[in-house]
């Protein structure tokens, strides 16, 4: 379980290793174009119910941790998936990968 911590608070938000990685390419995105957003999650098992929203902003200090010390191979498609919600009204939320297979 991968960990994000955001701002000045030391709580932890929990997220699996690898949504986090590829989480991560779509936030540095927005941020190197000095673009703010909402991320919105559902509470991982184990943690209280419910979901969370937290607004990202470019001047606010952010953190990645991940368990698994290797780069998983990326999904370009749960990337773009990513990019489409993050550029919606409603900002990211944090989707399942869907897994693409060929019918042949």
């Amino acid at each position: 379980m991968a960990t994000l911590f955001y701002g000045a608070s030391d709580v932890p938000i929990h997220i699996e290793d690898r949504a986090l990685a590829h989480l991560k390419i779509v936030i540095a995105t927005k941020l190197r174009r000095q673009e703010s957003f909402t991320l919105s999650w559902r509470h991982p098992d184990g943690d209280a119910g419910g979901r969370s929203t937290i607004w990202i902003h470019p001047s606010i200090p952010l953190r990645f941790t991940f368990d698994d010390p290797e780069q998983p191979e990326l999904n370009t498609q749960w990337i773009d998936d990513l990019m489409q919600s993050v550029n919606s009204t409603g900002g990211i939320m944090l989707l399942d990968e869907v897994l693409h297979t060929s019918r042949w």
